[in-house]
């Protein structure tokens, strides 16, 4: 990039936070509050679910989901997110990151509101309406995912970059925190008004008819923040740096940074309408230059995701599963169908106000301070260090509860403050603009696959190795105390492939990518080595 190029964009770089800055938050943030609040909020429902559609008159113990149901409802949101990112991410950078933006929140409030909603009353039936809108509702999601970490990262300043795009995606804990609330409240509400014993003591009284109405209610009221947004997210101008790098409109680039800086930008406009066209920085994705400048950052920012996200989501989906195992939750023929959706709720609550909230912000606070490359190490190695102190000692924990729980939202605090954040906000920073989308898309999509590897995985691995104490059709599996030892080895493996990741902590998006340098920097400048420690 030529000097010039490098000075109007460096108005951007040193701009003062403005509340314009903070506005980008909440807008772009309210996607990822939908994301949790929808991808996680299947697992305050499933069981509940599984006694309405699959419970067996006169069995001992209220229906379950089964196996390929119940995979299928975890994971067909996470298969849609995945597609959604790379659809989307390429979209970003093919169209512009506002073009593609609005509609985005369009799939999520119509397949949020599409997700209560049935095609008849048989199992089969309602299953399948749940499985086609929750795979849209990720297709949506997903794509959220680049479009709001890129268009962030480049509305920002370089000092304050790591802080607002971390705090866009700490929505998340909002969202997973408003999702066990809303639960609480609906489920409470619906059990006064409508009272019910035990199964074991009636099954058929167990379970009121109204007890249909819950699930929907929890899964449609999704909608309701994306829909708040709506209007702002598409009075949103395209940012700067794609305008001027990508679409190679000048004057267009010029009048946009003034809305956001808040100031006439003349001498800027004359100077961008000079820029350059550098043919050495026009290499595309599948090209020797990008595999030798960023070939290896790639690498790490998919494989670090995918890690990441096997943990992360396999925990997060089926927490309920964990909390049963050690006793915290009572068991399901002890419970009516509206209490048992309470006590989930009541235990993801307080998960998420424990440990996944507080870590997201952490994040937050100290991002821009210590930097991602420390953060996300020290997440892995917590993490680590947690599970194998959860697994080697799991019988221990089956009779100290309040421990395994200290223990486990300390897992989920390491993770927010670690990994989870650092993941989303890195792949936005370190490539070029015309390939900042795509390549935030394709890690992200390594990290959706690796959360289908955990939602599927752990359906079948956590099951007791007992047979008379699998779930309801499952076979087999190694139990609690062996999954949660493999996913402290794959948060282990996180930790070393974090050493392929770059420091990009107070420098320029151009720096990070090399957007801005001349011929003489480019052996020097790129070598694929994260920081020096």
């Amino acid at each position: 990039m030529a000097g010039e190029q490098q000075e109007v964009l460096n108005a951007l770089d040193v701009a003062k936070t403005q509340w314009y800055h903070f506005t980008a938050i909440v807008v772009a943030g309210m996607g990822f509050f939908t994301d949790a609040y929808d991808l996680f909020g299947i697992s305050l429902v499933t069981k509940l679910l599984g006694r309405i559609y699959y419970t067996v008159p006169n069995a001992a113990n209220p229906g379950t989901l089964p196996p390929n149901v119940g995979a299928a409802v975890n994971g067909i949101a996470l298969c849609g997110a995945l597609a959604g990112q790379l659809f989307f991410g390429w979209l970003g950078d093919k169209m512009g990151r506002k073009h593609a933006y609005g509609l985005t929140l369009v799939l999520m409030i119509a397949c949020s509101l599409g997700s209560g909603l049935s095609f008849g009353k048989e199992a089969k039936a309602v299953m399948a309406t749940l499985c086609f809108f929750r795979f849209w509702l990720g297709f949506g999601i997903g794509g959220d995912y680049p479009l709001s970490a890129t268009i962030m990262s480049e509305y920002a300043n370089k000092r304050t970059r790591g802080a607002f795009v971390a705090a866009v995606f700490a929505m998340q804990g909002f969202g997973n925190l408003t999702g066990g609330i809303f639960a609480l409240i609906v489920s409470a509400a619906f059990k006064a008004r409508y009272s019910a014993p035990s199964y074991e003591a009636n099954a058929t009284a167990s379970l009121v008819p109204q007890a249909d109405y819950v699930w929907r209610i929890i899964l449609m009221f999704g909608a309701i923040p994306a829909l708040l947004t709506y209007y702002s997210r598409m009075k949103m101008p395209e940012t700067a740096r794609y305008t001027a790098l990508v679409a190679k409109n000048a004057n267009q680039a010029a009048n946009d940074m003034a809305k956001v800086l808040q100031v006439d930008l003349v001498e800027e406009r004359e100077k961008v309408e000079q820029f350059p066209s550098k043919p050495k920085n026009e290499f595309g994705l599948f090209s020797r230059q990008f595999l030798k400048r960023h070939g290896l950052h790639l690498l790490g920012t998919a494989t670090t995701w995918f890690l990441l996200d096997i943990a992360f989501y396999s925990q997060n989906l089926f927490q309920k599963d964990i909390f049963s195992a050690i006793g915290w939750l009572p068991k399901a023929q002890k419970m009516s169908a509206l209490e048992e959706v309470y006590k989930v709720a009541r235990a993801q609550t307080l998960i998420a106000l424990c440990g996944t909230v507080p870590g997201y912000w952490f994040t937050v606070a100290f991002i821009d301070v210590i930097g991602r490359f420390a953060i996300q190490l020290m997440g892995f190695a917590m993490m680590t260090i947690f599970m194998f102190a959860l697994a080697i000692p799991y019988n221990h924990w089956t009779h100290h509860h309040i421990g395994f729980i200290i223990m486990y939202a300390l897992t989920f605090f390491f993770a927010n403050f670690g990994p989870n954040a650092t993941t989303f906000v890195v792949p936005a920073e370190i490539f070029p603009a015309r390939l900042r989308s795509t390549c935030h898309g394709i890690s992200s999509a390594a990290g959706k696959a690796g959360s289908v590897v955990g939602a599927f995985g752990f359906l079948y691995l956590a099951q007791s190795k007992n047979p008379t104490e699998t779930d309801a059709g499952y076979p087999t599996g190694i139990g609690v105390r062996e999954s949660l030892m493999i996913l402290g080895g794959l948060c282990g493996l996180g930790f070393f492939f974090t050493f392929l990741v770059p420091e990009s902590k107070g420098k320029s998006l151009e720096d990070m990518s090399g957007e801005n340098e001349d011929e003489g920097e480019e052996a020097a400048q790129y070598d694929n080595r994260t920081v020096r420690v």
